[in-house]
């Protein structure tokens, strides 16, 4: 069984958010522990798995993403590296339509090679800091949001060197997050220079990521955000992980736009497959 692995969100190899891709040959999903095998196998943030559907309109693929422990309900950087793979396979149109947790995604390439995520939007709303978040992050934000059903917490610190600079205690930052029914932090803060208009970064360990190195699905609350405060609708942001990456924002009513590129730098076989199902 053929595997990618993408680094999503880059134009350059080695950067960005890598993740691997599973293109199912059959109409259904195999065992769900298969996957999460394969997940943790390969190791990184999140693997996707995809398969096409037999009924198409709705939907032309199904799209699950696994961690390497869990499942999980959104992830923008494996969306985009899964249409990558499709359009460089010829597998799929300009447009690509799938069906998720998070209900039916849509991603749009461009024929530069730039590819464009659908999102739903995560509206923030401010809420208290949990206790212990300024020990676990090592910085006291000056404010804190809630995602709703995105499930993070998204903590505003005063400058982009703040953000730079952190060196969370990530065993505390796991102890936290499980406490208040979180799936991450995002830590943010304005620019410092031209480029880009915000930074983040992104730490979920206790769902088997310490560090994210680009979280397209954060930017569903962090472009919101940024729009509101900033006055604008179309922002760019970079995620200041040792990876780094660059995530061009649009908010769309109800409805987040996130924008970047994509490079394969593996292709390989997988070579044990699941018992049934592909």
């Amino acid at each position: 069984m053929r595997i990618r692995v993408v680094d999503a969100f880059t134009d350059r190899p080695f950067s960005g958010n890598p993740a691997a891709v599973c293109l199912l040959t059959g109409d259904r999903w195999p065992d769900e522990t298969w996957m999460q095998t394969v997940a943790a196998e390969m190791n990184l943030s999140e693997t996707a798995f995809a398969h096409p559907l037999t009924d198409r309109k709705e939907a032309d693929w199904g799209l699950r993403w696994f961690t390497p422990t869990v499942e999980v309900d959104l992830c923008g950087h494996a969306t985009l590296a899964t249409a990558h793979v499709l359009h460089t396979d010829g597998a799929a149109p300009h447009t690509v339509r799938f069906a998720s947790r998070s209900g039916v995604l849509v991603t749009h390439a461009a024929p530069e090679g730039r590819l464009t995520l659908d999102f739903p939007a995560a509206p923030v709303e401010a809420t208290a800091a949990p206790d212990g978040l300024a020990a676990a992050l090592g910085a006291a934000p000056t404010a804190t949001f809630g995602t709703g059903a995105l499930g993070d917490l998204l903590a505003v610190l005063p400058d982009e060197a703040a953000v730079r600079g952190l060196a969370p205690d990530l065993p505390a930052v796991a102890d936290l997050t499980r406490r208040a029914h979180l799936r991450g932090v995002i830590v943010t803060a304005p620019a410092a220079g031209d480029g880009h208009d915000f930074v983040s970064r992104f730490f979920a360990p206790a769902v088997g990521v310490a560090e994210d190195p680009v979280t397209g699905s954060a930017h569903t609350a962090l472009a919101p955000y940024w729009s509101a405060r900033l006055g604008r609708d179309t922002l760019v942001g970079r995620q200041v992980s040792a990876r780094g990456g660059l995530v061009h924002t649009e908010v769309r009513r109800d409805r987040v736009h996130l924008t970047g590129h994509a490079v394969t730098v593996l292709d390989g076989t997988l070579q044990t497959g699941p018992a049934q199902g592909c």
